[in-house]
């Protein structure tokens, strides 16, 4: 009589197996690092969200349909506005902006395009791409980190600039090489692209650290 044997896996081979498929699935989670991509999603937002607001800016500047440029809508209703020496404002329900406290109305502070949200300037007129601006953008997390701000000076003269914070490991070190003022640390050191990984959520969030674009990044 032959004997028939069934052959199958050892306990040894499925744990080889099991740990190999362990070490597989941690290694696609490292590389594809979800909370990552989707970091970036947000800061490619943000980006693209001032860049449409500055964008509006520079058409109502151009069209002259600023006086003289003046970038602040109403002065006297927000005390004296750009005539105290500049406005800055930011998205609803927060606080400070990356700009002197002093200089804040924080009155206007909704979404609205026709002066009186956190961009005080009409912006009702403005075309971008062929769509009408039917709201100001706000952050896509929108906290007390993370937020979009506006200053301006005033006169013929009047510049502008946009501020927000940008939180993915790919693009916040963006915030460093800006050309603006608010510029971050990258473990307790001065940002270079070598070492800008290094930048820890604290140091990326701090007061001096901002995305900045504008006509004047010195406000």
């Amino acid at each position: 009589m032959k004997n028939t044997f069934s052959k199958g896996f050892t306990l040894v081979e499925l744990l080889i197996v099991i740990t190999i498929l362990a070490a597989l699935a941690a290694a696609v989670v490292v590389v594809l690092n979800p909370m990552e991509l989707m970091a970036q999603g947000r800061d490619a937002q943000r980006m693209a969200d001032l860049s449409t607001v500055q964008d509006a800016l520079r058409i109502l500047i151009a069209q002259g349909l600023v006086p003289a440029p003046n970038l602040c809508l109403d002065a006297a209703a927000i005390g004296g506005g750009c005539n105290d020496g500049g406005i800055c404002m930011f998205e609803p329900g927060l606080g400070n902006g990356p700009f002197s406290v002093q200089n804040c109305g924080g009155v206007n502070e909704g979404r609205a395009v026709d002066g009186t949200g956190w961009v005080d300037v009409n912006l009702a007129e403005v075309r971008v791409g062929g769509s009408l601006i039917v709201a100001l953008p706000i952050d896509p997390i929108h906290s007390a980190s993370f937020f979009y701000a506006y200053k301006a000076t005033p006169g013929a003269l009047g510049t502008f600039k946009l501020a927000g914070r940008l939180e993915s490991v790919r693009y916040r070190g963006a915030m460093a090489f800006d050309g603006g003022t608010r510029n971050c640390l990258c473990n307790t050191a001065v940002c270079t692209p070598a070492n800008i990984a290094s930048m820890t959520v604290a140091e990326s969030t701090a007061n001096n650290c901002f995305y900045e674009i504008g006509s004047n990044l010195a406000l």
